[in-house]
């Protein structure tokens, strides 16, 4: 609390200290950041409003209703869960399965797990803990291993959905895609399965909490990323077009992941760009899976009260370097789907979630309008502008982190205003640095990556071209808050 009383404090101090220079000036650049800021901020309040409206009214009668249809059914869903498991270590990888052979016991109509594994060393701590487990006792529940090559996550899957194939489940039955560093509760199969009574719902995936390792920046800045996503997650709940099947836990209709084009979308998924060429996807399974669902009509559920444990390990020294690292993947997965799912026709997969997309696109110029016009506005009216622009960040920031936190018990940290500003921006940033780059990708736990090799990328696909239009872009936004806020008339 102390913490808190300092910030506002120091926000509040700012903020007078800056008035009397800018109060009355700069009226132009205020307005038109205003203007940015209504836009920016009319957006974030509907959807937490929708989000709200989403887990206290409207997903609690969906569940009644998908539950007592359920109930009337005599049949009960089968599970397969497909756990991907490479370079984790044991201590995450034990408790994991443990959790899915629960998860699988609790499940009514009997559940197979298929384990996606590289290591023999995975195979025979997999089958210790199936051995100390319930799981094994009563024949419902079987286990069966995919010994593959480690040539990425994407073949993992492709040939473990195959395997499921030859199982044939049906539409009832249901495939829960869990990567092997998440943990799931056990009334998952239970709380998961009544959604499906509904025809049209191909897929489902549910609100994750961190456990993360590493520094404190780190476990806090995805402690804060899981609230928003819980946020925007139910936000687009409330259309049943959510914008990402998470790859960490996602459910699917069983008998639309075994249909081949589903699998080969997994397996062989690519975008032909016009500087790139081909260029074939190696992360992103989550997205292509998500696109498959979007483009065949084909309904996707939130559950904000499934929660499952995603284990997050730093993976460079620094905090700096491991969100950058991180966010250039989440953030070129996102780049590489979104122009194909934005020239499917928003009569089909909703106008909401159309627009949404197209927000996605556009959030990462806006973002950086804001900050871009100050620093433009400081240098040529009045220093004192960055101060009173600073003081509003930190207010800002603080009333947003408030909201945020009211999807999670307790309050928050004192880091999550900064957190939230740096994810703000530095994300902005590294968007439209990948924007220029897209076939530039690279797992953080492997050393696969792709890119269009140097000989073949020609002119267009040149590092110095892509560097040209980037920088170009950047001019094309200072260019644009000069002639907005009228500096030069300055």
């Amino acid at each position: 609390m102390l913490y808190h009383i300092l910030y506002i404090c120091t926000a509040v101090n700012i903020a007078l200290f800056a008035a009397p220079n800018v109060v009355g000036k700069s009226g132009t650049l205020a307005l038109t950041i205003g203007v940015l800021g209504i836009w920016r901020y009319s957006w974030g309040i509907l959807n937490f409003i929708r989000a709200k409206y989403y887990m206290r009214f409207a997903f609690p009668r969906r569940r009644r209703r998908a539950e007592a249809l359920y109930a009337l059914q005599t049949y009960r869903a089968h599970a397969f869960f497909l756990v991907t498991t490479y370079k984790i270590d044991p201590a995450i990888t034990a408790p994991v399965y443990r959790s899915i052979f629960e998860a699988a016991r609790n499940s009514e109509g009997g559940a197979t797990i298929v384990a996606s594994v590289v290591d023999a060393s995975d195979i025979r701590l997999i089958k210790a803990v199936f051995a100390g487990s319930d799981a094994s006792r009563g024949g419902s529940v079987s286990l069966v291993f995919d010994r593959i090559a480690g040539t990425g996550k994407r073949d993992a899957l492709a040939t473990s959905l195959r395997t499921i194939r030859r199982l044939n489940p049906t539409r009832h039955d249901m495939i829960f895609l869990v990567d092997g560093d998440t943990r799931v509760p056990a009334s998952l199969v239970a709380k998961s399965a009544p959604f499906f009574t509904d025809e049209k719902m191909g897929a489902l995936t549910s609100d994750e909490v961190s456990d993360a390792t590493g520094g404190r920046l780190f476990q806090d800045w995805f402690h804060l990323r899981f609230a928003q996503r819980q946020l925007m997650m139910s936000s687009m709940g409330l259309s049943e077009r959510v914008l990402t099947l998470t790859g960490r836990m996602s459910v699917f209709r069983g008998d639309l992941a075994t249909q081949p084009g589903f699998i080969s979308g997994v397996q062989h998924d690519f975008i032909d760009h016009w500087r790139f060429g081909r260029v074939n996807f190696l992360t992103g399974d989550d997205k292509s899976t998500w696109f498959w669902l979007l483009k065949h009509g084909y309904k996707m559920g939130y559950l904000p009260d499934v929660k499952t444990v995603s284990v997050e390990t730093q993976p460079r020294d620094s905090f700096y370097d491991s969100a950058i690292v991180l966010m250039r993947r989440w953030f070129g997965n996102t780049l590489r789907t979104s122009n194909r799912a934005l020239a499917l026709p928003a009569s089909r997969i909703g106008y909401f979630t159309w627009w949404s997309i197209l927000d996605q696109r556009m959030s990462m110029w806006t973002t950086l309008a804001g900050p871009c016009g100050m620093l433009l506005a400081a240098y040529v009216f009045n220093p004192y502008v960055f101060l009173a622009y600073l003081a509003w960040v930190m207010a800002s920031r603080y009333v947003m982190c408030t909201m945020i936190s009211t999807f999670r018990a307790g309050g928050f940290p004192v880091t999550y205003p900064f957190l939230l500003y740096f994810g703000q921006i530095g994300g902005a940033l590294v968007k439209t640095y990948v924007l220029f780059r897209l076939d530039r990708q690279k797992w953080t736990r492997q050393n696969t990556a792709t890119g269009t090799a140097r000989q073949e990328k020609g002119f267009l696909g040149s590092d110095g071209f892509s560097l040209y239009l980037h920088a170009l872009a950047v001019a094309w936004l200072i260019l644009g808050m000069i002639w907005f806020v009228d500096i030069s008339g300055a």
